[in-house]
């Protein structure tokens, strides 16, 4: 009695006392009377290069390789059964028929039996060999007889199903299974040369046939490109003449946009020229209105003036004369170089230095006159601002007149346009015979050399002079003066002299400065004869003063 273990890749198979057929497991006790066979279960590849005829009667050779072994995985049914001699109650199984191992084990048995009888035969491997190979052979010529060569060449998968399915069902019977079957390619048997006239016939119609798919393709290639070139050159000229007609259509709407800007422009032109023409006119409508403003003003300060002239004593009355000629040649100048663009502020500026001119007259002759000349002078005052309320009423009323007379002249102007228009060319006449005299003074200005000369010449043209030493004629006029000279004799007795000589000499000197004081504050010069002898007898008395009590030489 021996315990028997197989290997990974084998079975034991158990034959003899307490088994009915064939016992198949990998490890059991083996009983006296009992047999152990070991047999591998490892597929083997069987190669074959099988001689086959078609149905067309062509022969050919079929190399084909499959691996078969003993299918492990078709058992059958498996029956637990209490073996009754044994002494450890060991369980025993016992393969009914189906059992592949079992069907394997038993074709090998006979192979070994047949050896042993043989007393030296083939290896049971042989004896399996020949019987795959031989099944496998005849199923595959059966298989080859009923089909043609191009069935087998166009249907090779179904053709290695076919032969799969018909070998396997008669290795069924004996335990094997087909792991792979694998059909090479079809050879041409001795003394045969289809395949490889077919094959010559392939490869020329091939061949051939790729020259031709070659010339197709350089022809297509060919056309092809032609064709490209042509669509290529179609829409370049396209594009060229779209290009053309752009920009024609470019140039055409240049063209009439600078029309349309050039139009504009002029228009634009046209609107600003009338415009400035129109502004040009409102300005001159303006100017002639400021100008009757200033000339109505005007008049109300020249009247204002005369008014307070009158009531004021001639010492007065002479300073304002040279005020007023001074202040209408200043007036005249800066109405030339303004255009007169002055405004009813400056009336009401000269009204004013006029009104403080007559305070500082008033306040010099005051100082002058001393207390005799201050009644007279409260009395001026109460005349001149009882003339100056009349002159504003005078002014005020004036100014409603000239509103009436401006709105009824405005009513008649807007009744009759012709009597409008000889209104206003009267009044540009006038403002340019105004003009025309402001620069008739201008030019004699230069032409006396000065304003100052030029208002030299018209106070001696409109008798300024004479009315000045009336004035002064008129204000010592019945007056007894008693001049008393008194002198401490100090000068006289250092001098040697007399002293009443001295007394005029000394208001001789006084005389140049005064003339000078004259001409800084007025303009007014005496004439060269006169003030020279002046100027030569200063200058004579002034060599004889002594210097520390020696005669200056």
């Amino acid at each position: 009695m021996r315990y028997s273990i197989a290997h990974p890749d084998e079975y034991l198979a158990i034959t003899g006392m307490g088994i009915s057929t064939v016992k198949i497991t990998k490890s059991t006790w083996v009983w006296p009377l009992q047999r152990c066979m070991r047999f591998s279960v490892q597929p083997a590849d069987y190669a074959m290069n099988l001689q086959a005829m078609t149905l067309e009667k062509l022969q050919f050779q079929l190399p084909v390789v499959f691996t078969v072994g003993p299918d492990v995985n078709q058992r059958g049914d498996n029956v637990r059964q209490n073996n009754d001699n044994s002494s450890d109650n060991a369980q025993e199984y016992r393969e009914d028929r189906g059992d592949a191992l079992m069907k394997y084990a038993m074709l090998l048995a006979d192979a070994t039996e047949g050896a042993v009888a043989k007393k030296g035969g083939s290896n049971p491997r042989i004896h399996v060999e020949n019987i795959v190979k031989g099944i496998i052979e005849g199923e595959v010529r059966v298989l080859v007889s009923a089909m043609t060569m191009e069935e087998i060449f166009s249907e090779r998968e179904m053709f290695k199903k076919r032969i799969f399915k018909n070998i396997q069902a008669e290795l069924d019977q004996f335990g094997l299974k087909i792991y792979n079957a694998n059909v090479k390619e079809l050879r041409d048997a001795p003394e045969s040369a289809y395949f490889e006239s077919l094959s010559r016939k392939a490869h020329e119609g091939a061949t051939n046939q790729a020259r031709i798919d070659v010339a197709e393709a350089q022809l297509r290639g060919n056309v092809g490109e032609a064709k490209r070139k042509g669509e290529q050159d179609r829409e370049i000229a396209k594009i060229n003449a779209e290009t053309s007609i752009q920009r024609t259509q470019r140039d055409a709407e240049r063209a009439a946009a600078e029309s349309s800007l050039n139009v504009r422009q002029a228009e634009l032109n046209k609107e600003v020229e009338i415009a400035r023409v129109e502004a040009q006119r409102a300005l001159e409508l303006r100017d002639e209105d400021l100008k009757k403003e200033v000339q109505l003003k005007r008049a109300g300060a020249e009247m204002e003036r005369l008014r307070a002239r009158d009531v004021v004593q001639a010492t007065i009355e002479r300073e304002g004369k040279q005020q007023a000629a001074d202040a209408r040649a200043y007036e005249v100048e800066m109405d030339a170089k303004a255009n007169f663009e002055k405004s009813a502020r400056e009336t009401d500026a000269r009204a004013y230095r006029t009104k403080q001119e007559a305070d500082t007259a008033a306040a010099a002759a005051q100082t002058r006159a001393e207390a005799d000349l201050y009644a007279a002078q409260r009395q001026a005052d109460a005349d001149f601002f009882a003339g100056q309320r009349k002159a504003e009423a005078d002014l005020f009323a004036a100014q409603k007149r000239a509103e009436a007379h401006f709105a009824a002249a405005q009513k008649q102007a807007e009744g009759t346009i012709a009597t409008a228009e000889a209104d206003l060319i009267a009044a540009r006449k006038r403002a340019e015979g105004t003009i025309a005299m402001a620069e008739a003074y201008g030019k004699m200005a230069q032409a006396f050399g000065s304003p100052a000369a030029l208002l030299q010449y018209m106070m001696v043209e409109k008798g300024t002079f004479q009315d000045l030493a009336k004035a002064n004629a008129q204000a010592v006029h019945g007056m007894q003066p008693k001049i008393s000279v008194w002198t401490t004799g100090a000068e006289g007795g250092a001098a040697g002299g007399n002293p009443a000589t001295d007394t005029m000499r000394n208001m001789y000197q006084m005389l140049p400065p005064l003339m000078t004081t004259i001409n800084e504050q007025t303009g007014i010069t005496l004439p060269e004869w006169q003030f020279g002898k002046l100027n030569a007898a200063a200058d004579a008395v002034r060599e004889e003063k002594k210097v520390n009590g020696v005669k200056a030489t």
